[in-house]
């Protein structure tokens, strides 16, 4: 998973949703009406497609170069909510400004207390703190679920979403040097991770054993 809070994003407004829209005659106003944070549904990949096939023309966080079959994206859901795990929309006024997940780390059953995330911002909506409050309510429920470590893969050349992950707890753990090709030129892949709620400072429930799900 790769994380892309804007192609060009300045995300580092925080909570600042705060937009301008214009009334029937024309005058300029503010809406300063938060995004809901939600559980995405079905009906949502439609717009999850739209926002995805933005970044990967347009943007590092994903290594694909292909848009997305539907039916993948319906799958990729489907498994994160089969282990539990967030599938998070931004809902501002019926319009999903970004989605956000969190997915097993790796397919080892010994990583199965470590996830990482991506975050994905609609063009129409960046700098204005979207990317924040998902993550945000991504941390938390990856602690509610039992995870202890959040790990974020980040373009090295995108420096916004790095100071939103290192203002939000995250620290860089290690950078891969040109491991992906896009656009023309090598990029290098900067991993930031955080702990969470107790970490390694406690064992897990089934540290004695028992049947544990891998990732997928």
């Amino acid at each position: 998973m790769r994380t892309e809070t804007a192609a060009g994003a300045h995300d580092m407004d925080a909570y600042d949703f705060t937009r301008h829209i214009s009334d029937p005659v024309g005058r300029t106003l503010v809406d300063s009406q938060p995004p809901v944070i939600r559980q995405s549904t079905e009906a949502d990949v439609p717009a999850m497609l739209e926002i995805y096939g933005y970044h990967i023309q347009h943007g590092l966080g994903p290594f694909d170069i292909e848009p997305l079959h539907p039916e993948e994206l319906k799958r990729r859901r489907k498994a994160m909510l089969k282990r539990r795990l967030p599938h998070l929309v931004a809902d501002l006024d019926g319009a999903i400004a970004g989605y956000a997940y969190a997915a097993p780390f790796r397919k080892r059953p010994a990583y199965r207390y470590t996830v990482e995330h991506s975050i994905y911002v609609h063009r129409d909506f960046q700098g204005r703190g979207i990317g924040r409050g998902l993550l945000s309510a991504l941390v938390d429920a990856c602690t509610a679920a039992g995870c202890r470590q959040m790990v974020a893969v980040v373009d090295s050349a995108n420096t916004p979403s790095l100071r939103l992950h290192e203002a939000c707890g995250f620290n860089q753990a290690g950078v891969l040097r040109s491991v992906g090709f896009k656009f023309g030129r090598w990029t290098d892949s900067v991993f930031l991770q955080r702990a969470l709620g107790p970490a390694d400072g406690a064992l897990p429930d089934d540290h004695r054993g028992g049947t544990v799900l891998a990732g997928d």
